[in-house]
């Protein structure tokens, strides 16, 4: 969820230590440019805005159609972020984006720029940006502040209160939403900010771009690269969505898939009985789990953590390994002691909502609600969950009570785009076999839409957003892709993918700073959740 992304990249390394058409022919070319010769941006005005983390970032804004199909009428305005090359040559701008939807991009540009080799983003404009209704774009969505205060009602609807309960939440912050953001929901849609890319690029001065997107990030990239493949120089795709599940179905299949890495968790739980004490068996592991939720199911930790709050507090474990060490301390800590303070502390951490969150998540419905169809029939959602629910019952009802306000949205869907397209350079995609957010099927179906495009996969990985987070094999063939538009020639070991890399040794019960973990904690931290 991007309601979690500034506090994790804070938290988590906290933690670690006790985020005009040109033929094909030419655009498949690797060139550069001397910085003399590069286009120049005529209507963008930087500044210094660097932080302590990131201090070479400059800002700008950007106006540009809320409509952009009518150019003349009202205009918002993005927030844009710049590392600047300080290569003699320059291979031009590099747009970063972290997904959601609804994800903050102006600190992954200072992300991607440190974690890539220096001699490679010293080549590239590294550009950052928050999408339309996203942070410091304005006007920046806030349908419903408070929306995620604990305690929510449970999940799983086992009473007809319950569901009533749920279903009026969702109702209620789809009208909130209309309510307050009616004249702008329209045209908070993949397909607009798309278009505002391509305003990005020309107000950049730059006849192509390169791209770097993870998650949802990865369908913005693949969209934008369907309608202006003219203007794509390079494109890498980090852990892909599938474009022909766009979104409802998409949601129900990640419910299976965080099942299977919830349960990877209590495996390497019963692999470190020693440290955690619960067992060797993870099906005995897996029942205390369980049991914990109905506990604060019927009696709220701290009154603070219900079997929603703990849903929130456990997710992040099923898209980044590097938190397993915490949230099984957490776990622990509450079986053997029956101690509220221990889960109190992991939500704070790990899936409490603040103000920016409340704004990723009006942004993140906006988005995947008028994206696409959902069915506004009640019992279908009911029927859904409930076989997904008997199958995978981890985190299925909290993810359907999430994409509810969908059931009940105030703007007609619109009809994705058929993604796909043969006039692209070759297009790098990179995923773990084992994501649960982005299932793997979904890279294969990107790899077969985008002629040329090749795929390096992290087998037996399970982390979400895999590059610049410590596995080197990936990390090496992005930036060498980067640097020279290399890709890999080909299938290897009688897989489906083109090029196979390691997964990364699973964490220890306690990670040494500047490890694997810590990095991949910085990254995930800036990606957040829920795409």
């Amino acid at each position: 969820m991007k309601k979690r992304a500034a506090a994790l990249c804070g938290i988590a390394v906290a933690l670690t230590g006790t985020l005009t058409a040109l033929p094909h022919s030419a655009t498949a070319t690797p060139s550069t440019t001397t910085a003399a010769d590069a286009p120049t941006a005529t209507t963008l005005r930087w500044k210094a805005c660097g932080t302590g983390r990131y201090p070479e970032l400059q800002c700008a804004s950007l106006d540009v159609p809320l409509d952009h199909a009518d150019p003349d009428g009202r205009r918002i305005t993005l927030a844009l972020s710049r590392v600047p090359h300080t290569a003699k040559s320059s291979q031009g701008p590099l747009l970063v984006n972290p997904g959601g939807p609804g994800g903050s991009g102006l600190s992954l540009a200072g992300h991607v720029a440190r974690e890539l080799p220096a001699e490679v983003a010293a080549q590239y404009d590294v550009i950052g940006f928050d999408p339309r209704g996203v942070g410091k774009s304005e006007p920046a969505l806030d349908c419903l502040p408070g929306h995620f205060d604990p305690v929510r009602p449970p999940s799983v609807p086992d009473t007809p209160a319950v569901e009533a309960a749920n279903t009026e939440r969702a109702r209620a912050f789809a009208q909130a939403c209309g309510a307050k953001h009616g004249d702008v929901l329209p045209y908070i849609d993949t397909l607009s900010t798309v278009r505002d890319v391509e305003a990005v690029r020309a107000a950049l001065g730059a006849p192509q771009i390169s791209y770097l997107g993870y998650s949802y990030g990865t369908y913005l990239g693949s969209v934008y690269a369907t309608l202006y493949p003219q203007r794509v120089r390079r494109m890498a795709l980090d852990s892909v969505v599938d474009p022909d599940e766009v979104w409802y179905e998409a949601n129900l299949g990640q419910d299976t898939a965080f099942q299977a890495r919830h349960q990877a968790f209590l495996a390497w739980i019963a692999r470190h009985d020693a440290a955690y004490g619960l067992g060797t068996d993870p099906a005995g592991i897996e029942e205390a789990w369980y049991a914990m939720r109905t506990a604060v199911t019927r009696e709220p930790a701290g009154g603070t953590v219900g079997g929603a709050e703990l849903e929130d507090t456990f997710l992040p474990g099923a898209y980044f390994d590097g938190y397993w060490p915490y949230l099984a301390e957490a776990f622990a800590a509450y079986v053997k002691r029956r101690d509220p303070d221990v889960l109190v502390a992991a939500y704070e951490a790990f899936g409490t909502v603040d103000a920016e969150g409340d704004n990723g998540y009006s942004a993140y419905t906006a988005v995947q609600c008028r994206d696409a169809w959902w069915t506004r029939d009640w019992d279908d959602w009911r029927a859904d969950n409930r076989r997904t629910h008997a199958k995978a019952p981890f985190s299925t009802w909290n993810n359907a009570w999430y994409n509810a306000p969908c059931a009940h949205w105030p703007t007609a869907p619109l009809v994705p785009p058929n993604i796909g397209t043969d006039d692209l350079p070759p297009v790098l995609l990179l995923q773990a076999t084992d994501d649960g957010a982005t299932p793997v099927a979904g890279a294969h179906a990107l790899r077969r839409a985008l002629g040329g495009s090749r795929l390096v996969v992290e087998e037996g990985g399970g982390n979400h957003g895999v590059t610049l987070s410590g596995n080197a094999c990936l990390d090496r063939h992005l930036s060498d892709y980067l640097a020279t538009g290399r890709v890999p020639d080909g299938p290897g070991n009688g897989t489906a993918a083109d090029a196979v890399c390691a997964r990364l040794p699973e964490p220890e019960p306690r990670a040494p700073r500047g490890s694997a973990a810590a990095r991949g904690a910085a990254l995930h931290g800036l990606l957040g959740f829920r795409g």
